[in-house]
């Protein structure tokens, strides 16, 4: 992968700021967040072992970009876009508004595991 790798987290709610973090589910191996944020806040690079993110887009706009293979996705409300383990993303407010967003991760033991040393020319900034 080339990053090195942080150690795996079970909870990463404190991890990075967010304007706004609401869990509406949760039930062994799924669950659902509702992730706001502004227009300079982002969800780290980071991966997971097991379970996939499917992002479904309430307002505003995101762009996850993605490694193995490298490509980014913008997506709008109502659009979605499922990243399978373990492969690396980072999302991004795409807009000049807060973009809020559900992710509903499943199926599995959830973990969060950051990339250490990302890879800058991906990020777009």
């Amino acid at each position: 992968m080339g990053a090195k790798n942080g150690e795996a987290l079970k909870d990463a709610s404190g991890a990075y700021p967010v304007e706004r973090r609401d869990r509406h589910a949760e039930r062994p191996g799924f669950r659902i967040n509702e992730i706001q944020i502004s227009p300079t806040q982002s969800v780290p690079w980071h991966y997971h072992n097991i379970i996939q993110d499917a992002f479904y887009v309430l307002e505003g706009r995101i762009k996850i970009y993605l490694m193995e293979p490298k490509e980014n996705v913008i997506l709008n409300p109502g659009d979605i876009y499922a990243v399978k383990a373990p492969r690396p993303h980072l999302v991004t407010n795409d807009g000049d508004v807060s973009a809020t967003f559900l992710v509903l991760q499943g199926v599995g033991e959830y973990d969060y595991v950051p990339l250490l040393d990302p890879p800058e020319n991906l990020s777009g900034s």
